[in-house]
């Protein structure tokens, strides 16, 4: 195995318009990201995932690009780009960029070229499809449905066709059949690497290729069937990457990483990037997210956590990727509800979020931080329709109360507890007005809750959450545990199931990782094991009684230990 600058990384994602607003104007920027560079360093992240700041109408804030090389007017300019990078770099802190591959802004020079007629040189930068005709009127060429709802196809009148959009209808789908869209694409990944970048993460990697355009098995009563299959995890797709990696990736000394989303199996998510795939150089997967019983409640506190079901999907990736392949770690990104809200504990809020850090910071991979998981912020209370931002968050409570139409309460609350908003909410920096986030009233959400969940208070509390992640990143990267926690072994033990309980091993030394998610105490058998020192604890004191731990509600602990074999 080859060691790279990303493997003993650990990575911190931002989403600028929620992150700091620095010119008070109620939106993030790209200056409050430096002005926070200070901070980050300190928690101790050498890694920056940045969400899209191009120039874009924000129909999918940001993620539908008008302009590939140029900021949003609401982010900065392209010098407050290049100050960012070299802040950066001079903290050690490398920038990796979200490269949106799939799809376009319909506002893109390239979009507007394409849809003026039928010959333009750029028609085939998208996939356009005259339509069919059924019983003497036009309708789509398949039925296939969109992961924003309706229809995958949307109608443009200026060229009578349809064109291919398996986001929103402001969000075209290019056309990586076409060569020239590839060699378009490359030149925007070569520029900003140029520009001092230092890698990728790349959106909606797994949809760059296509199925034969037939429609796809309808429920009853169902118009636009959303199969996956049809867009995701195609074999051309492989194709591509492997042009992307010969092309850029390779030739530059930085990091792919891809979004391959929760329809790539473990094997798929090999193929992207096992080490000898020659594509990218990790994947995101999504299989851990939604280990709970969501889809059946309407509250927070109804959720549970399906931990055997957790356990077996991390269990899983580990394990098929143990000598073959490299993993990022997260709890969450941008589009998955707030870590806390999702699988902590409203009753131990404290003790939950440390030991789910402790669990995910242990494993073997690329640790990524959300913004505000490292003080614990939680999904936001909505009340009303009206504060929903999220294209898909409206169109998910428009499904739920065609479901239901006699209940707005229900979709709203159904719709509340994985929308796309929660993690998009304002950072809380303090228990200013406005979190600390703006002097004005901010564009982005406010959670209620920041007065007592903010930065300034838990950088003051060295029993905080803040401290907990600071000093998992300090044991990884800088401490005498630095070559175990990157490069040792993974095994996972058999124990009941709230208990998430693994081994890492390097050389002679070994690591037992034991974490409970329960509210009820919990044992654990050390009958195998001889202490020797305790690594980190969410505890202030453990108890072992005749070989046997008993841990207290939600209790993390890492011990030093010696196998009995």
């Amino acid at each position: 195995m080859q060691k790279k600058w990303w493997m003993e990384s650990v990575g911190y994602q931002i989403y600028p318009k929620s992150f700091y607003d620095h010119n008070d104007d109620g939106i993030g920027d790209l200056k409050g990201i430096i002005a926070k560079l200070d901070y980050l360093n300190d928690l101790g992240v050498n890694l920056l995932w940045i969400c899209p700041f191009y120039d874009s109408p924000m129909d999918d804030n940001g993620y539908d690009v008008r302009n590939y090389f140029d900021v949003s007017e609401a982010f900065g300019t392209m010098e407050d780009v290049h100050e960012l990078i070299k802040e950066a770099h001079q903290r050690n802190i490398k920038i990796v960029l979200d490269y949106v591959l799939n799809h376009t802004s319909d506002e893109h020079p390239w979009f507007i070229e394409s849809r003026k007629n039928k010959d333009n040189p750029y028609r085939d930068y998208y996939i356009w499809h005259d339509g069919k005709i059924v019983d003497g009127q036009k309708v789509e060429p398949t039925n296939w449905g969109s992961f924003f709802g309706g229809s995958a196809w949307a109608y443009d009148e200026t060229s009578d066709a349809y064109y291919m959009k398996i986001f929103s209808p402001k969000m075209p789908d290019l056309n990586w059949k076409n060569q020239a869209v590839q060699e378009a694409m490359i030149k925007v990944a070569k520029t900003w690497l140029d520009w001092g970048v230092d890698g990728f993460r790349i959106d909606a990697v797994s949809h760059l290729d296509r199925a034969p355009f037939e429609d796809a098995i309808a429920k009853p009563g169902e118009k636009y069937p959303l199969d996956w299959y049809k867009f995701s995890n195609l074999p051309k797709v492989h194709d591509y990457l492997k042009t992307l990696n010969k092309e850029v990736f390779s030739v530059y000394d930085c990091v792919a990483i891809g979004e391959v989303g929760g329809s790539a199996s473990i094997e798929a998510g090999l193929t992207y990037s096992a080490f000898d795939s020659q594509e990218l150089s990790m994947v995101f997967n999504f299989d851990h997210n939604w280990c709970n019983n969501l889809d059946q409640v309407i509250s927070a506190k109804k959720l549970k956590t399906h931990v055997k079901d957790l356990k077996n999907v991390f269990n899983g990736w580990q394990q098929a990727f143990a000598t073959k392949g490299w993993l990022p770690l997260n709890w969450l990104n941008h589009d998955q509800p707030r870590l806390m809200s999702q699988y902590g504990d409203y009753k131990y809020p404290l003790a939950s979020g440390k030991m789910l850090a402790t669990a995910l910071h242990f494993m073997r991979g690329t640790p990524f931080i959300y913004q505000g998981e490292e003080i614990g912020m939680t999904n936001f209370p909505f009340d009303d329709v009206s504060q929903f931002n999220d294209v898909s968050s409206i169109a998910s409570y428009r499904y739920h109360l065609e479901q239901e139409p006699d209940d707005p309460v229900k979709a709203l609350k159904k719709t509340a507890l994985r929308s796309r908003d929660n993690p998009r909410t304002a950072m809380q920096w303090s228990k200013e007005a406005y979190a600390g986030f703006s002097a004005v009233k901010p564009i982005p959400l406010v959670n209620p809750n920041y007065k007592k969940i903010n930065v300034e208070n838990q950088l003051k509390d060295q029993n905080s959450l803040f401290h907990h992640y600071q000093k998992l990143i300090q044991l990884r990267r800088f401490s005498q545990y630095h070559d175990i926690i990157t490069w040792g072994t993974f095994e996972m033990l058999d124990t009941s199931d709230e208990l998430y309980v693994y081994l890492r091993r390097y050389d002679d030394d070994t690591l037992l990782v034991v974490n409970s998610f329960s509210r009820k105490k919990q044992t654990f058998n050390l009958a195998g094991f001889d202490v020797l020192d305790v690594i980190i604890s969410n505890q202030k004191t453990y108890e072992i009684k005749q070989k046997t731990l008993h841990l207290k509600p939600y209790e993390s602990i890492v011990f030093k230990v010696k196998e009995n074999l």
